[in-house]
């Protein structure tokens, strides 16, 4: 009687688990799908609050707390003057990082060592950077590069660190290291990964193919 209860008791649990995480995976799908189309730094700020309010529900999953990470910085970085003028813009950029920065430190906790939280580090360095390139570019700067170079170590396979590398490289002046030729390059070889890849699940890290699209037609 003890083991039929136990069986029971262990079919149910079971049964709830898969519940859950299906419940999980549908609440993810269609806000993932959203991350190639968001175009806005308000439409980047809720989609932002609704990973948060997903991640606060599902405290054991790295994913969410990741991508409201990642939300937050694409926010910042749209929220920023756009006219390419430099001057200390931190108020702007650094509320943003701040928050980034802690909701990636939750995903960290849950998912050590892994190559796509180090891309949203990067960035989130590169955001603080934005905000007073002047007066940060020697901090911020290095530790953006630390953190791609700790991305690339732990798989050398993510697009998305070529992705982040050809738009430093795009964006920079060449007299400072910038390179279209070798952004161009970067470029080829995040798509020429993105096209043999193929993600392990729904709403695992995919983002990054419109902007492969984007920055290569600017080359033709």
């Amino acid at each position: 009687m003890k083991k039929v209860f136990l069986f029971l008791f262990t079919t149910v649990m079971v049964s709830a688990t898969f519940a859950q995480s299906e419940k999980y995976v549908k609440a993810m799908e269609p806000k993932v799908a959203m991350l190639d189309t968001s175009n806005s730094a308000d439409a980047w700020k809720d989609l932002g609050n609704t990973f948060e309010r997903i991640a606060e529900a599902e405290k054991t999953q790295w994913a969410p707390f990741y991508y409201a990470a990642f939300c937050n910085v694409m926010a910042g970085t749209m929220f920023m003057p756009q006219d390419g003028s430099f001057g200390d813009n931190s108020a702007i950029s650094d509320p943003y990082a701040d928050k980034a920065e802690g909701l990636l430190n939750k995903a960290e906790a849950l998912s050590k060592d892994n190559s796509e939280i180090y891309c949203v580090r990067k960035m989130i360095h590169s955001l603080r950077m934005m905000g007073n390139a002047m007066a940060r570019f020697m901090t911020e700067g290095a530790k953006a590069t630390e953190a791609l170079e700790k991305a690339k170590t732990l798989n050398a396979n993510n697009p998305r660190i070529y992705i982040l590398e050809g738009q430093d490289k795009f964006y920079t002046p060449e007299q400072f290291g910038g390179s279209k030729d070798e952004a161009k390059k970067l470029f080829e070889k995040a798509n020429g990964i993105f096209m043999v890849s193929k993600p392990g699940s729904s709403i695992e890290p995919q983002w990054g193919r419109g902007q492969v699209g984007y920055f290569l037609s600017q080359f033709k």
